[in-house]
């Protein structure tokens, strides 16, 4: 009876001391956690930012930086965004975001500014921006702060003016101010500035080329840009054309007149040339009539010759009588 009463007592401290080993163990683990990770979640936590401790622990082992993740969930939560687990700015998203590589502070910025500015902007459109390379901050900005571009853009081109001719011929030098903003609807996919650059220069190019005379364009520049700004130059591009301003027109050459004297001095040279062709083919007739002048008195001269030797054979013969 004792020697039972001993074995179930052995039995009990055994139980006892695993279970105290297994509760100092998560107690110590528990405590580790806490110092590493206590007060990320305690200021998520403070912040109403929605981040459990399990996915403080998760990120450990997925190799995501909890203190980006914390920081930007804190930020949009501070905003005001919507970070529902389900529909909103979750921790997973972010999580996600993170491990593909994209810029996540940039895009939580980017959203933060857009609803600031009422603009559409939700988390899965500016994560997909980023991660097609384009700043989907810079982008926002833009659509807040309408931006400027020069056309011609001499640091591409190298060239200051846009080079028009009109009806009669005179050169008008023309710099011209774009003002445009993102499009963010289209700006995966959407052409670059480069594209709002030609497109314009091509059809301010285009309607002065279509006026009769320099001094309309002078008087009335605007009707210019007008023309430009319907023919829907922003398609298909990361951009909308506020304005189009003609910030410069500069006379250039008569580029007509030019032409036209070029054109007389080469009409010259060609008439020239045919009078030169038709002066040498006188000149080879004439030799050539010269020519069969003297094969005539030649064959005249040998008809001559045969007229005694003629005569001396109808002398010989008889055939004449003197």
């Amino acid at each position: 009876m004792q020697s039972s009463l001993l074995v179930g007592s052995v039995f009990t401290s055994v139980l006892v001391g695993a279970v105290a080993l297994i509760v100092g163990l998560f107690l110590l683990i528990l405590f580790f956690v806490l110092l590493r990770y206590g007060k990320l979640w305690f200021q998520a936590y403070m912040s109403r930012a929605d981040v459990t401790l399990a996915s403080l622990i998760r990120m450990h082992f997925t190799k995501v930086n909890p203190h980006v993740i914390v920081q930007a969930k804190i930020m949009a939560a501070q905003a005001g965004m919507d970070i529902n687990r389900r529909t909103g700015i979750s921790t997973q998203r972010l999580e996600s975001h993170y491990l593909a590589n994209g810029n996540l502070m940039n895009v939580i910025h980017a959203i933060i500014a857009a609803h600031r500015a009422s603009i559409e902007l939700d988390f899965d459109q500016a994560a997909a921006i980023d991660l097609a390379g384009r700043d989907v901050l810079d982008a926002v900005k833009t659509s807040v702060y309408p931006k400027v571009i020069d056309c011609p853009d001499a640091r591409r081109t190298g060239k200051n003016t846009l080079s028009a001719i009109t009806r009669t011929g005179i050169e008008l030098q023309v710099r011209a101010r774009v003002t445009v903003r993102t499009n963010l609807g289209q700006l995966i996919g959407g052409a670059t500035e480069e594209t709002i650059i030609a497109r314009v220069g091509e059809s301010i190019i285009s309607s002065i080329g279509s006026t009769t005379s320099h001094f309309e364009v002078l008087e009335n520049p605007d009707m210019i840009t007008r023309n430009v700004l319907k023919r829907g130059l922003d398609a298909q591009t990361a951009f909308e054309i506020v304005s189009i301003d003609i910030a410069d027109i500069d006379i250039g050459e008569n580029i007509g007149a030019r032409l036209q004297s070029d054109q007389a001095e080469a009409d010259t040279r060609v008439a020239r040339a045919q009078a030169e062709r038709r002066r040498a083919e006188a000149v080879a007739e004439e030799q050539d009539q010269k020519a069969k002048v003297a094969a005539n008195r030649a064959q005249l001269v040998l008809a001559e010759a045969e007229v005694p030797k003629a005569m001396a054979e109808a002398f010989r013969e008889g055939r004449v009588n003197i």
